[in-house]
């Protein structure tokens, strides 16, 4: 087992040039290839995905699998790479002409019946971070059992597999297909969106792809349908501005001002994969992705007639829990990591499934989150409503509760992140902001809900040596002081 190339809840990262190297992509498409090859369920002639095949009415003599890449630097380079190890192991590959979204390679790769999908890309991290992501056959990011094969079966650097297959990327085998996923992406959403009402509302819309793979997204499909597009960051830049490239308030500053200046009706922006959203509302506010989760489902229950169950993360708000109890729908809490809300969704049960760092998958797209469709998907609402964003929540707050949040990350070594879980489970808080604790749900960390349905989580993250603390009330004053309570907490037991 290869102890330096590990998945995360998203995949690999590592600093590009440092962890992330074309050796190292060698390698780990070595590893991926073993697994499409080997695994008996996942792989080519794994049960699960043969069962996936038939399912769809579609046969494939040889595996096929996508491969794409966002804007990073060295990011198609290292496309390139993966692609030529799967082809020179006897892989059909698709290889995309442009940068492509990765919720864009999950679309193909359902449409295709493909085996899977890798896309070099690390989202929303620092422009010097790298990353690859598999995707597996049912359309999401790779779960544990997938990642953990694929881990086993990675070549080690002097392996006799390595020295079959060039790291070279400057070229692509020329059995590679370079296909235009684009055209059909597009296309494809004309169908799903209600492009006539969008046509018919003529809005002025301020897109931010953020440097990334949006761009090639956001005005073609809003200038084709009628929409007036005034555009940030749509060209090339691998250090993303010198900003974290993750569509949040600090980041969307400028599309907030364009929005405010030009008057548009609606900004939206995603990071460079566009698996996550932001969204500016007329009067150039930055709102919550846990408040654009309830009011979507909203929008499907009343204007798009949809039903279905629900999910959401363990910290993800209680609004969305208000929305589908007032439409009669079951709602169900998963850890966090949206790999948990795909399966919920790939088992057709589940209308929408959310999480609060801005992804929403829904029912009758794909089971994984995709930002893009969110973006497209609140252009959509506005027109429909034919009302301003502002005035929409004004609306759906007097029938609904208004809920503030707030979340902070503190640096923490290894030792003190399991010191601070081990003390939690042994001494947890029984009072908090002088106020009793209900419950506490250890679905993922520790979340201490209290009697007036106020809460505090404190987790640790997936991808990084960090303690996070979140919390919720319908006071305003509320979420900082448990905050606050939540901090000295913590610091006592690292």
């Amino acid at each position: 087992m290869n102890e330096e190339i590990k998945f995360s809840t998203s995949g690999f990262r590592s600093v590009i040039a440092g962890g992330l190297t074309a050796l190292n992509v060698q390698r780990l498409a070595h590893g991926i290839c073993a697994h499409i090859f080997e695994n008996p369920y996942y792989g080519f002639e794994g049960e699960g995905y043969q069962r996936h095949l038939k399912e769809k009415n579609i046969k494939h003599k040889r595996p096929l699998v996508i491969v794409g890449h966002d804007t990073r630097f060295l990011a198609e380079q290292l496309a390139k790479v993966a692609a030529n190890v799967l082809s020179a192991n006897g892989i059909t590959v698709k290889f995309a002409q442009s940068p492509l979204p990765t919720p864009v390679a999950e679309w193909a790769l359902l449409k295709d019946g493909a085996v899977g999908a890798i896309v070099i890309t690390a989202s929303e991290a620092e422009y010097y971070v790298g990353g690859v992501k598999w995707i597996s056959f049912y359309g999401g990011i790779a779960n544990n059992e997938v990642t953990q094969d694929i881990e086993n079966r990675i070549p080690g650097e002097t392996s006799n597999a390595l020295k079959m297959s060039s790291s070279d990327y400057d070229y692509l085998n020329s059995a590679i297909t370079i296909f235009d996923f684009q055209k059909e992406f597009l296309n494809y959403l004309g169908t799903v969106l209600d492009v006539k009402t969008i046509k018919k509302a003529k809005l002025k819309v301020g897109v931010d792809p953020f440097f990334g793979a949006a761009s090639n997204y956001f005005r073609p499909f809003l200038e084709r349908h009628g929409a007036q597009v005034f555009g940030l960051h749509e060209g090339s830049d691998p250090l993303f501005g010198g900003k974290i490239p993750n569509a949040g308030p600090v980041s969307l500053e400028e599309l907030s001002k364009l929005v405010v200046s030009k008057k548009l009706d609606i900004g939206i922006a995603c990071n460079p994969d566009c698996d996550k959203f932001g969204i500016i509302d007329n009067e150039g506010n930055w709102v919550s992705p846990n408040a654009i989760s309830a009011l979507i489902l909203e929008h499907l229950v009343k204007n798009k007639r949809m039903t279905g169950r629900v999910c959401r993360s363990v910290i993800t708000s209680h609004l969305l829990d208000q929305v589908a109890k007032a439409h009669n729908l079951l709602i169900r809490e998963t850890p966090v990591g949206f790999k948990y809300i795909t399966e919920l969704m790939m088992t057709g049960q589940y209308l929408l499934g959310a999480e609060e760092s801005g992804g929403i998958a829904v029912s009758g797209h794909m089971p994984d989150k995709d930002g893009l469709f969110t973006c497209l998907m609140m252009v959509e609402l506005i027109a429909a409503e034919g009302k301003t964003l502002k005035q929409i929540f004004k609306d759906f707050y007097k029938k609904y509760s208004v809920y503030y949040d707030q979340k902070v990350s503190y640096p923490k070594t290894e030792t003190q992140i399991n010191n601070i879980l081990e003390q939690l489970d042994i001494k947890a808080p029984l009072t908090l902001n002088k106020t009793s604790v209900w419950r506490i749900d250890s679905t993922d960390g520790f979340k201490f809900i209290l009697k007036d349905g106020s809460w505090l989580a404190v987790r640790p993250s997936g991808t990084e040596r960090i303690i996070r603390l979140y919390a919720e009330s319908r006071d305003a004053k509320v979420p900082a002081l448990l905050v606050a309570e939540g901090k000295k907490i913590v610091d006592s037991f690292s």
